[in-house]
């Protein structure tokens, strides 16, 4: 292993140590107290067992009556009982204390992973796959689970019970005791040699399981498309790769872990028999004794330490097993860390959104809702405040971007969108138009230039006060597990039944939604699988429309809708837009030709601007497009 490998897992285990007493710094200590009481105790019985062989060899060397030794026997064994009883108690009581200190701590871990999963911004999403995000929830979670709950609480009982054993050794025979630890030496040598090669692999076995999970999801979302195109072929050999990979670290990880167990249980078998010929000779040649206790090598002496031989070896074996299982729960630790130590989304805003009244021009902060927004605006310089009604005034300066620093995706865009007004962006796939509508809700932040929204920087005010002034619609639709009303109601979570109710009906929702068989309390699916394509859309445009916003973003929002159904939404949303400033995505540019502005993009340039009539006066591009001498894609 690496230096630098090494320093990361020890890293990683402390860091876990900090976080499991962070959770539960009392109960904690009070486990390891119980964990040593229970190792402790089970390492002492040998201590009894020299003392009653003790007490029956003398009396039969002095031809004593059982009925004199028989008080200090049964004294032994008495107290021998009711230490087991006590180790039985804190048996009981730490596993019971375990299970809820381990439960306990995955819940928590897990609520802190999606708190820092939900501030993460959009581009870890765009860069990580969906399975094997979910892998930190599952196996790498469960890895964790199983190495916090019986691994680490093992290894611990197991390296107390060794030291115990150790020490009662040397306090007994140090001769013997010598044997014991240089058959260990030979057992941890192989211990390391093929357990490592084991923990290796089973690292490997942790970041292919989530290689698979990514697979199976994405095929998973895409079985229609598979389907459709007759890729099953190709879907199951790319599964069968990542399987394959999983199959080959799980087999070796678990060929060498299989391996390990005999060679030590045999190596185990050699220290006992070792252990008795020493002890045997050293009885016959009446070898003095090397100890702490000061009494001679006698049967008294030897057969605890048999007993102890079995069990010291014993112990070394259960620490073999224990270290896989942390290797592999130190990889899906390491997989948590990362995820959590992944920087969460940037905001610097200062500038907030506030409810407001107006009076005699003036506009004031109020703790009721009038339906008046203003950005409140608190300036560093002189510490006054301002405030700025929202009137959804959204202009581009100059902008460029790009999503890695090796290529620029949008150069020099300046447009302006004013309240009211209807602002349409047309060009081919990849020209640009979604990604400066990424820009104007901010889950990206531009190269150069400026945005600004009613005036303001747009980096100074909060994303979250930025956002709650947007509506968008997005091409797919996202649907979630829950009522009709539910999933309408998700624009604004304190709207009434009335205001969703109106929202459908402005998206032209209302009709289809009365058929459902229990209407607007109909459960859908996560995925709206109960729902058509079109149905869907026109729940996530009422959605955006309870959220009544200043701005609106609609990215080919009536795509997946049929002519008639769309001419019913147009006039939704014409009635919605009236007031607001609209952004507009679209190919089918029958949608876009009341647009007040319609922007022509071509490789992150605009190349034309103006009204419908006007780009077809002009005979570029749009009037290419529009008449069918050029096709979108």
């Amino acid at each position: 292993m690496s230096q630098k490998r090494k320093q990361n897992r020890k890293g990683t285990i402390l860091r876990l140590i900090r976080m499991l007493f962070q959770y539960y710094p009392k109960l904690l200590p009070c486990i390891m107290v119980l964990i040593c009481i229970n190792a402790v105790i089970s390492a002492i019985p040998s201590i009894f067992q020299q003392k009653v062989i003790a007490i029956i060899q003398t009396a039969w060397e002095q031809g004593l009556a059982w009925e004199r030794v028989q008080p200090d026997v049964v004294k032994n064994v008495t107290t021998l009982a009711s230490l087991y009883g006590a180790s039985l108690l804190a048996n009981v009581l730490y596993n019971q204390l375990m299970a809820f200190f381990t439960q306990g701590t995955l819940a928590k871990l897990r609520d802190e992973m999606f708190s820092h999963m939900e501030k993460l911004p959009i581009r870890y999403f765009d860069t990580n796959k969906r399975g094997s995000i979910m892998s930190y929830y599952t196996n790498d979670v469960d890895s964790m689970r199983q190495m916090v709950s019986q691994s680490f609480p093992q290894l611990m009982i197991s390296m107390i019970t060794i030291t115990t054993i150790l020490c009662i050794m040397m306090y007994y025979s140090i001769w013997m005791g010598l044997v014991i630890i240089l058959g260990s030496f030979v057992s941890i040598f192989i211990t390391r040699t093929v357990g490592g090669k084991s923990a290796r692999y089973f690292i490997a076995q942790q970041k292919y399981v989530a290689a698979t999970e990514g697979v199976v999801e994405e095929m998973i979302n895409g079985g229609k498309v598979i389907k459709v195109f007759n890729h099953e072929d190709e879907a199951e050999t790319a599964f069968d790769e990542a399987n394959d990979a999983l199959y080959e670290a799980a087999y070796n990880a678990n060929r060498y872990s299989n391996t390990l167990m005999p060679i030590l249980n045999n190596v185990s078998y050699i220290i006992y028999v070792l252990v008795a010929v020493v002890g045997g000779l050293l009885i016959e040649y009446n070898v003095p004794n090397l100890s702490f206790s000061g009494l001679p090598i006698s049967i008294a002496v030897v057969v605890p330490f048999l007993g102890m031989s079995r069990q010291f070896a014993g112990m070394i074996q259960q620490v073999s097993p224990q270290i896989n299982s942390i290797v592999m729960g130190l990889a899906g630790t390491e997989r948590i860390f990362a995820m959590l130590d992944e920087e969460p989304e940037t905001d610097e805003g200062y500038v907030t959104l506030v409810n407001a009244t107006e009076k005699n021009g003036v506009l004031e902060e109020t703790d009721e809702k009038t339906g008046i927004w203003a950005w409140k605006h608190p300036h560093q310089a002189d510490g006054t405040v301002t405030y700025e009604k929202l009137r959804g005034d959204v202009r581009f300066f100059d902008v460029d971007f790009a999503y890695n620093p090796d290529k620029t995706i949008l150069h020099n865009i300046t447009l302006y969108g004013k309240p009211g007004q209807k602002i349409a962006f047309v060009g081919a796939t990849g020209a640009g138009k979604t990604t400066i509508t990424n820009l104007i809700n901010r889950f990206y932040d531009i190269e150069d230039g400026k945005i600004r929204y009613d005036g303001i920087n747009i980096n100074k005010i909060k994303k979250s006060a930025l956002r709650k002034s947007l509506g968008i619609v997005l091409q797919e639709t996202v649907l979630f597990t829950g009522t009709v009303m539910e999933n309408i109601r998700y624009g604004r979570l304190d709207a009434t039944d009335e205001e969703c109710i109106a929202a459908a009906k402005l998206a032209g929702a209302h009709s289809f939604i009365k058929n459902l068989p229990q209407g607007y309390q109909t459960m859908l699916d996560g995925d709206g699988s109960n729902l058509s394509q079109g149905q869907c859309q026109l729940l996530a445009i009422a959605r955006a429309a309870v959220a009544d916003p200043p701005v609106m973003i609609m990215d080919e929002a009536t795509s997946s809708i049929d002519t008639r159904t769309e001419q019913i939404v147009q006039r939704g949303m014409d009635a919605l837009m009236a007031g607001r400033t609209v952004f507009v995505i679209a190919h089918r540019l029958s949608t876009v030709k009341n647009s007040n502005v319609i922007l022509v993009l071509d490789h992150g340039r605009v190349i034309e601007r103006g009204t419908h009539e006007e780009l077809l006066a002009m005979k570029g591009q749009y009037y290419q497009l529009y008449t069918g001498a050029f096709e979108l894609e």
